[in-house]
C-alpha cells in the first residue's frame, strides 16, 4: 500500500518552481521576467508562468518540462555559463525574491498536458495533500472526481501532477476558466450535480488538505 503506483511510460518530468517575491518588488519582477525570460526559455521548455491573484499574494509559479534528469543537469550547467541570462536577469532579480521552492512531479498516467481553447481567461491551481500511499491508493477515486468536474463542461483541465521530490503525496491540478465569475458559476452548478458530489465524497476519504490559487499568466508564458 506504500507503493507510489503507475505513472507515464517515459522519463519525462516537470519541475514546479514557486517563488515568493518581496511585496514592493512584484511589479519589477514581472517586468523583468517578461523582458528577459526568453533567455531562459532558449535552454528548455517552459510550460507556463503565472502570478497569483487570489489564494496567495506576491507569488509566482512556473513549470518546466525535462526529458529526464540528465537533461535537467545539462540545462542547469548551460545556464550557469550563459552570461546574458546571469547578467541581465538572474543577478538583478535575486534581491527581489524572498523564498524559492521547487518540486519534481510527473503527470498522472491518465492525463495528457492540455491547452486552453483560447488565449485569455484565468488558471486555477489546486494543490491536494493526499494520504500516504500514492496513486496506487487514491489514484482511481481521484481520477473519478476530476472526470466528474470535466463532465460538467464549465472548466478545462490542463494537467494533473503528482510529486516525486518535495512533499510527497501532493497532487497539483491546473484548470482553465474563461473568467473568475465563469468559474464561480460553474462551481455552484457542480455542487448541485449528484455525480460530482458522489465522486468528490469518495475521493475526500484520502484527502488531508487542499489549497486553491487563482493565477494570471505572464506575457512570457506559453500558456496564456
Amino acid at each position: 500500500s506504500l507503493a507510489t503506483g503507475p505513472r507515464q511510460n517515459n522519463s519525462i518530468f516537470y519541475e514546479i518552481r514557486t517563488y515568493d517575491i518581496k511585496p514592493s518588488k512584484m511589479k519589477e519582477f514581472v517586468e523583468m521576467s517578461n523582458k528577459y525570460f526568453h533567455l531562459r526559455m532558449a535552454h528548455s521548455e517552459l510550460v507556463g508562468f503565472w502570478s497569483a491573484e487570489l489564494g496567495a499574494m506576491n507569488k509566482v509559479v512556473h513549470v518546466w518540462k525535462y526529458d529526464n534528469f540528465a537533461h535537467r543537469t545539462a540545462v542547469r550547467q548551460a545556464l550557469a555559463k550563459d552570461k546574458d541570462w546571469q547578467g541581465k536577469f538572474l543577478s538583478p532579480v535575486l534581491p527581489l525574491i524572498e523564498k524559492q521552492h521547487n518540486e519534481v512531479a510527473y503527470l498522472v498516467p491518465w492525463c495528457q498536458l492540455g491547452k486552453p481553447p483560447k488565449e485569455g481567461g484565468v488558471y486555477e491551481w489546486v494543490t491536494f495533500q493526499m494520504k500516504p500511499g500514492g496513486p496506487a491508493l487514491w489514484g482511481e477515486v481521484f481520477r473519478a472526481a476530476i472526470s466528474a468536474h470535466i463532465n460538467t463542461g464549465y472548466t478545462k483541465l490542463i494537467g494533473v501532477f503528482h510529486t516525486e521530490y518535495g512533499l510527497l503525496n501532493t497532487v497539483h491540478v491546473i484548470w482553465w476558466n474563461e473568467s473568475p465569475d465563469h468559474r464561480a458559476a460553474g462551481r455552484h452548478k457542480a455542487h448541485e450535480d449528484a455525480r460530482v458530489v458522489a465522486a468528490v465524497r469518495d475521493s475526500v476519504r484520502f484527502l488531508e488538505s487542499q489549497q486553491n490559487m487563482l493565477l494570471i499568466p505572464l506575457q512570457c508564458s506559453p500558456l496564456k
